[in-house]
């Protein structure tokens, strides 16, 4: 009998091809008489542009054009959209400027230096107005936007009749995705209304839909590729203004034109995590049952858009309550727009709700363990339905043995290790199981091999190693003569890969595409193992989607996350010494996989925690660490060991393979998990992330603990 390949570890199916640099990403292709764009960018955060003088960079070596709002072609979706509609930035439709960084010209000339040279040459003159940059002074223009409105289940604040109550603000900074990959687009107009696209993008179907909105194109006269992204994080979620301002310089020049941008850009022009304020409350009984949480967030949005996210979402469902209230509010200042980033909004929101726990339990004198199940919802209490599968429980017990959760003592500053300060903590993480609508192509070539197509894209996680398993699974056909192309806007439709669904949209398509081919080569008489003798090669294509299951269950994948850490008591340095994650995704598809899934999740949840802050000079609007030198991303040394375990239990109804979303969970509540601990190991509470050795210290910030209580581990 054939070993399934589901739930194995099976090595990526690109792997080879990515680490001897075989792999190409938008930015290896070479068009003939292709041109390099470099961005003028507004050194102003708010104003107009009062002129644009181009005649020194015109005149330079090898440049071709300098294309600004001033001799741009017409972008026809401009004029289609609907009057004071706050849908995103117009690239070049006028000399408005909204934020520090704006591209206001884009210069294009025959190597990347003479572009990069001749930028510096472009003469602007601007009208500066008063800008706004600091969300904590323009509090008073917070609004509440139509997407998010006000949540009561219950009665609104119960929480202030409960005997036992916790009030607290906990704020985070501004966090930039910063993959390794730069953002950037190659432009090709191959004729005046034919258009070629190389992209950094998480969705070749979505960048094909937006260039047909916007160029008023035929579908078929876009194509997109995209078969390997070096990294996503969010920010390759939708077609940014820089990108639209390339496609408008090669159609004017009507040669291809690359953009990539610098690593001071990335800050700017392809979104970030906004920085949020939120106030968590709630109240409970004086054995621990939660009597009710109110969760007000406010975070930032850009002039021209307003973006939401689901910061306050967790707080409605986790945890059993019948009185919950949330508020979800925007403030609008001069930057660009936030996009989603990985964890996107629950991240930020279970910061908030796991640490507000962990002192409610510190409150009670009861154990963070002990009180959040106590607290557990067995049914979904926001959508009064049950759970399509939920073993959080079995999580918490898993994560608690395997961290050696009974070593913690409740006494904070009770434990030390070498001269450190010890402490443990804990925290939970949810996220929407999703399966979308995606089609996939299955052709059985005469020798038996089988090739699978989808517009799916990959940011990292291995779509294709997973489709794969799940293809051998279905067919029976060995994994090695399977072969799953994506990242390409000619292939079947997929979504965007964002949300933790790809392998449960994805997957689904190529379980149903499987199976159609199997029922029309038994219909010919062509049975396995091996599926030889067909005369021609055999295709079929099936489109798969959800049904009404999603009405009748509550579909989440859930995640715990357990930490200890050392604390120097002199110096208020925080290390992570162990980690430990527990995932309940549904079926796993590919352990291997899976497991760097939630790594990746953990190395971002550790930048979130203690290192990761985007500081902007509010006297400027302008960013003071935009590099990687001082943008404090995790590197080796920040990460320890840390172990991944998996319930791996079928979710009955999300999609054929039972599995779930992980991408997500795997960072959403571990910030919490690492404040909690590090409450602990010092007594010091800190709501305000990231938790630097200043905010460590006490309050005068110049006293050191005193450790008394020399106990061991």
């Amino acid at each position: 009998m054939k070993k399934q390949q589901t739930g194995q570890s099976m090595d990526r199916v690109d792997g080879r091809l990515k680490v001897t640099g075989g792999a190409k990403y938008f930015a290896d292709h070479h068009l003939p008489d292709m041109l390099y764009a470099a961005l003028v960018c507004s050194p102003i955060t708010s104003g107009t542009i009062s002129s644009i003088n181009a005649t020194k960079a015109l005149k330079a070596p090898g440049v071709q054009d300098v294309v600004s709002h001033l001799n741009a072609p017409p972008v026809p979706g401009y004029k289609n959209a609907e009057a004071g509609a706050k849908d995103g930035l117009k690239i070049f439709k006028d000399n408005r400027i909204y934020s520090n960084g704006q591209p206001v010209a884009v210069v294009v000339a025959n190597t990347l230096e003479r572009a990069v040279y001749a930028a510096s040459l472009v003469e602007v003159q601007y009208n500066q107005e008063t800008h706004h940059t600091d969300m904590n002074a323009s509090m008073n223009k917070a609004f509440q936007n139509n997407r998010m409105k006000d949540y009561l289940r219950g009665e609104a604040d119960a929480w202030k009749k409960a005997p036992v109550t916790v009030d607290a603000t906990y704020t985070i900074p501004l966090e930039v995705h910063n993959p390794m990959e730069l953002g950037g687009i190659i432009a090709h107009w191959d004729t005046p209304d034919t258009l070629v696209l190389y992209a950094k993008t998480q969705g070749v179907k979505n960048v094909q839909d937006t260039m047909k909105k916007l160029f008023q194109l035929p579908e078929q006269n876009i194509t997109v590729h995209s078969e390997f992204v070096g990294g996503g994080f969010g920010m390759a979620l939708r077609v940014w203004p820089m990108e639209v301002a390339t496609i408008l310089a090669a159609k004017k020049i009507r040669k291809p034109v690359k953009l990539m941008l610098t690593r001071e850009q990335m800050f700017t022009l392809v979104g970030y995590r906004p920085n949020a304020t939120q106030q968590l409350s709630l109240g409970a009984t004086a054995d621990g049952k939660l009597t009710g949480i109110t969760h007000e967030a406010v975070a930032i949005t850009s002039p021209y858009e307003d973006f939401t996210e689901g910061i306050v979402a967790m707080s409605k469902f986790m945890y059993a309550c019948t009185n919950v209230n949330t508020r979800y509010q925007l403030v609008p200042l001069n930057m660009s727009t936030p996009v989603w980033m990985r964890g996107p909004g629950e991240a930020t929101g279970a910061f908030a709700l796991e640490s507000a726990i962990d002192e409610l339990a510190d409150k009670l004198h009861m154990d963070p363990l002990q009180l959040r199940v106590l607290n557990h919802a067995d049914t979904d209490p926001e959508r009064n339905l049950p759970f399509s599968s939920k073993y959080l429980k079995e999580a918490y017990l898993l994560g608690a043995e395997k961290i050696g959760w009974a070593n913690r003592n409740a006494v904070p500053r009770s434990l030390q290790e070498n001269g450190m300060l010890v402490g443990y903590g804990m925290s939970s993480g949810t996220f929407g199981a999703y399966r979308g609508k995606a089609t996939v192509s299955a052709t059985l070539k005469s020798d038996g091999s089988l090739v699978l197509q989808s517009a799916a894209s990959d940011i990292g996680p291995g779509t294709a190693t997973a489709m794969v398993q799940i293809a051998a699974d279905v067919t029976g056909i060995q994994a090695s003569k399977i072969k799953f192309m994506l990242g390409e806007s000619r292939y079947p439709f997929a979504p965007q890969q964002g949300g933790s669904s790809t392998v449960s949209t994805v997957g689904s398509a190529v379980t149903d595409a499987c199976q159609a081919l199997l029922q029309k080569l038994a219909s010919l008489g062509i049975s396995g193992p091996d599926f030889k003798g067909a005369e021609q090669e055999v295709t079929v294509t099936a489109t798969s989607q959800a049904g009404k299951e999603r009405d009748q269950y509550s579909m989440y994948s859930f995640s715990v996350h357990f930490t200890k850490v050392h604390v120097h008591p002199a110096t208020g340095v925080v290390r992570i010494q162990h980690i430990v994650s527990v995932a309940d995704a549904g079926t796993i598809v590919n352990t291997k996989t899976a497991r760097s899934q939630m790594i990746g999740g953990v190395v971002g949840g550790i930048g979130m925690a203690l290192t990761e802050e985007a500081i902007l000079d509010h006297r400027f609007g302008r960013f003071v660490n935009n590099n990687y030198a001082d943008y404090h991303v995790p590197v080796n040394a920040d990460t320890p060991p840390t172990d991944v375990y998996f319930i791996n239990k079928k979710d009955p109804y999300i999609n054929p393979m039972g599995a779930k979303g992980m991408g997500e969970i795997a960072l959403i509540g571990f910030a919490a998990a690492v404040s909690n601990a590090v409450y602990n190991a010092t007594g010091k509470r800190v709501r305000d992330l990231p938790i630097t050795p200043d905010k460590v210290l006490d309050n005068k910030g110049n006293q050191p603990w005193k450790v008394e209580n020399k106990m061991t581990t």
